[in-house]
């Protein structure tokens, strides 16, 4: 990773390699990572399934950079859920009908059907690309760059907007299953061009071949990256009932 100084400052550039477009130029692509250690945000969540849904809930984010994100949802001052995922797992905590739910990743995929890990969720988070596998092909087309992708069955397109090096649209296929995540409203943040909307929809079937569809929207309200040690405090009543 190397950095390029801009006129906000020095910003954190992944260099890819050089391509030839169908015109004969070369041209280096590069993507403006966020870098940070922490980050605490105050968001609002939508969320709908065929089976259930939430919409514009409030959202409380907690996060170090690859390693934890922590968060509170609720909706007129009530607190419903409570969360905290690793790099392992993802725990969720039903405070109203005090129950929680706990699965590794690939209980998690197996259920929505397609790859997930945290840095996809992350990903939805601050933009970044949800896959860390290598890039196998760079195309251009009339306004991007599409960098190619495969993370074992799954076929990956990152659409990347050269003029401002961000990540703006990321498309995953596995069979039938499709997942499609857009990143909207970039606002300078520090040093950093920063998405402050996410759109991720997932669609596939379940085990009974009916087709279904999750679309969960993430529009941030405010945002901090900081070095300040930040606090996860997180446990589960003994009386609760694990589904």
């Amino acid at each position: 990773m190397a950095r390029i100084d801009s006129a906000n400052g020095p910003t954190e550039v992944t260099k890819l390699p050089t391509i030839r477009t169908p015109e004969g130029v070369n041209e280096n692509v590069a993507i403006d990572e966020v870098d940070f250690t922490y980050l605490v945000a105050r968001s609002k969540v939508s969320f709908r399934s065929k089976a259930d849904g939430i919409d514009n809930a409030d959202l409380t984010l907690r996060m170090k950079k690859d390693s934890l994100i922590w968060f509170t949802a609720g909706q007129f001052g009530i607190t419903g859920a409570r969360g905290r995922i690793t790099r392992d797992s993802v725990t969720i905590v039903d405070v109203l009908h005090r129950s929680y739910m706990q699965l590794s990743f690939p209980q998690l995929s197996a259920r929505l059907g397609i790859e997930v890990s945290y840095d996809l969720l992350q990903s939805i988070i601050i933009g970044s690309m949800p896959w860390k596998s290598q890039i196998e092909q760079i195309q251009k087309d009339s306004s991007t760059y599409v960098l190619r992708q495969r993370s074992g069955p799954v076929q990956i397109a990152n659409y990347l907007n050269p003029a401002t090096r961000k990540i703006v649209q990321v498309e995953a296929s596995e069979g039938s299953r499709r997942l499609h995540l857009s990143f909207q409203e970039f606002t300078t943040l520090e040093r950093f061009l920063f998405p402050f909307s996410s759109t991720l929809t997932l669609e596939g079937k379940n085990a009974s071949g009916t087709p279904q569809q999750t679309i969960v929207e993430l529009r941030h309200r405010k945002v901090e990256l900081t070095n300040q040690v930040q606090t996860f405090p997180f446990s589960i009543p003994s009386r609760y009932t694990r589904n």
